[in-house]
């Protein structure tokens, strides 16, 4: 950017924070020099704090080199219809990109023609395959935020729409890069043996248990364990859930999720060469990072049947509370 745009942005962004809209400026700033070709960023859906803290670090003046000078241009705000928190938020998050120079548009199509890439972050997973297959028949490559979906059917139905149109496509939550878990993957601890995560898993009667909150600490347990998960044993109470996995090849994974106490994410890791606790969440950024690698490469560093799994794995432990916890096998949910 140089010296005279940057003063430009300056100068909008103090306009912006006296409440003035200045929708469009960072794809108008970048106009001439061309430095925005193919790193536009769109959102769909602002009815979560994870849009508004991908736009300030995208946004940012002094955005790292890491975030390859990608700027988030426009948002469709439109998320959920019938879940109260997610609905109360959406004026306020449209005030707040706003403010970072996003453009606001009025349909997907309308964002569609603005970017080039897209950030499907609807807190309702109920909508998001019917909003992932509009960014499908455009060719954007995506990324969604958790839950990929509100069923394992749906999930299945984004990802066999992905491999028809040909369109890069991956879904995580952010708990997936806790500080300590790549460690792990590279073989800190040697083999992993078991593991132990936890994390609040808070109850949204419009999704299954675990998809709607308790999918932090799932995913974490799947990013240590892999896959392979074969029966799925759940035992629910008001305030606690303990949902404990069995493995292809005998080794034993657990979650709880809690809705009482202190809200807390971590992990026991059980290895051959050691044990390790995680405890340290370290933002969105780490996730953030490995977006905008994604959409450098088409590369997804979590593949479809991982993320299949953990909603197989999700919806088992449902099926295990429904029949007072007794196992349920894997195989009869894929």
């Amino acid at each position: 950017m140089s010296n005279y745009n940057r003063r430009n942005f300056i100068r909008m962004s103090a306009i912006a924070g006296t409440g003035l809209t200045i929708a469009g400026s960072i794809s108008s700033l970048y106009a001439k020099s061309g430095s925005l070709a193919g790193k536009r960023v769109g959102i769909i859906g602002l009815d979560t704090s994870h849009a508004v803290a991908f736009t300030k670090t995208l946004n940012a003046l002094d955005a790292a080199a890491v975030y390859g000078g990608y700027k988030v241009v426009a948002a469709y705000p439109k998320g959920s219809n019938d879940i109260l928190s997610s609905v109360e938020r959406i004026p306020g998050y449209i005030e707040e990109v706003k403010k970072l120079g996003v453009e606001i548009v009025s349909s997907i199509a309308d964002l569609l023609k603005k970017v080039d890439v897209v950030l499907l972050e609807t807190n309702d997973g109920r909508l998001h395959l019917e909003q992932a297959l509009q960014v499908f028949k455009a060719g954007k490559p995506m990324f969604i935020d958790k839950p990929v979906a509100a069923s394992l059917a749906d999930a299945s139905a984004i990802f066999a729409a992905a491999k028809q149109y040909k369109t890069p496509v991956f879904s995580s939550s952010s708990l997936r890069y806790m500080t300590g878990i790549s460690d792990i993957g590279q073989g800190k601890i040697g083999r992993v043996l078991g593991a132990e995560t936890f994390s609040p898993a808070k109850l949204e009667k419009t999704h299954p248990d675990l998809f709607w909150y308790g999918i932090h600490g799932v995913e974490m347990l799947f990013a240590i364990m892999g896959t392979g998960c074969k029966t799925v044993t759940r035992i629910h109470t008001d305030d606690t859930d303990i949902v404990v996995g069995v493995w292809n090849d005998g080794r034993v994974g657990s979650f709880r999720g809690t809705r009482s106490g202190k809200n807390d994410y971590g992990a026991r890791v059980f290895g051959e060469k050691g044990n390790v606790i995680l405890g340290e969440f370290s933002g969105y950024n780490p996730l953030l990072q490995q977006i905008i690698k994604f959409f450098e490469t088409g590369v997804a560093p979590v593949n479809p049947e991982e993320t299949l799994e953990i909603a197989a794995f999700m919806e088992a432990a449902d099926e295990s509370k429904a029949k007072g916890g007794a196992p349920v096998n894997m195989k009869t949910l894929k």
